[in-house]
């Protein structure tokens, strides 16, 4: 029988970066998913070359460095400010 240190159920943000620290602090770790791939809502899928969101899009918010710097040094995440833009009677 394997001894694991951790469960992880669910391989999404949390569960992939608790498994993913915790590794690196050298527990071991089993993660089980409902679905066939990690990452969770975050998960894209690569058609020809295109990165697909196939659960919708996700945009990553944080002011924080440090979270923003260990964030791209797993996957490079493409900055992004959402600025819109609505007219309410003729008023921008």
């Amino acid at each position: 029988m394997t001894h694991y240190d951790y469960l992880i159920v669910g391989s999404g943000l949390f569960g992939a970066t608790f498994a993913y620290k915790a590794c690196k602090a050298g527990k071991s770790c089993l993660v089980i998913d409902k679905r066939p791939h990690l990452g969770g809502n975050v998960y894209c899928e690569n058609i020809e070359g295109i990165n697909v969101h196939k659960y919708g899009a996700h945009i990553f918010h944080t002011a924080n460095k440090e979270v923003w710097d260990f964030v791209n040094s797993l996957v490079p995440f493409n900055r992004y400010t959402n600025c819109p833009v609505a007219n309410y009677h003729g008023e921008l």
